[in-house]
């Protein structure tokens, strides 16, 4: 059976809880989201829902600055080029089991884009908070 691109809000849908129910097992990265971030998945979800849909289908329905999340986030556990790296495997083979075509493809090529943009902004922020003197010492 051929495969089809993402076309709507329920292949949005299909996608995320798909990615996130390999994110959850994962042994990299399901600590990360289960006991570090403790996330709330009725909650998560749906932003997750927005997210892509904003930016696969345009639906302009997401808004938030997950950034900053991530920066706090890595101040409690590390978020290097490994957990990046296997965020983005498995997004990829998540696309690549359930669709195909320019949706998919710029689905892939975004979360490439927003994790090499993660990564960047955490090690930039981790570096800079090395290099500021603390006034407790």
């Amino acid at each position: 059976m051929a495969k089809r691109d993402i076309e709507n809000r329920e292949d949005v849908i299909l996608l995320v809880n798909s990615f996130y129910e390999q994110v959850r097992v994962n042994p990299v990265l399901g600590y990360i989201f289960e006991q570090v971030a403790e996330v709330h998945w009725d909650e998560h979800l749906p932003r997750m829902y927005s997210f892509w849909g904003s930016i696969l289908l345009h639906e302009q329905s997401y808004s938030g600055n997950p950034m900053i999340r991530h920066i706090e986030l890595s101040r409690q556990t590390p978020l290097t080029e490994t957990e990046f790296s296997e965020w983005l495997g498995l997004f990829n083979a998540t696309v690549n089991r359930l669709f195909e075509g320019n949706n998919a493809e710029e689905a892939k090529s975004r979360a490439a884009n927003i994790a090499r943009l993660m990564l960047h902004k955490i090690e930039i922020n981790n570096s800079l908070e090395k290099s500021t003197p603390s006034f407790d010492q």
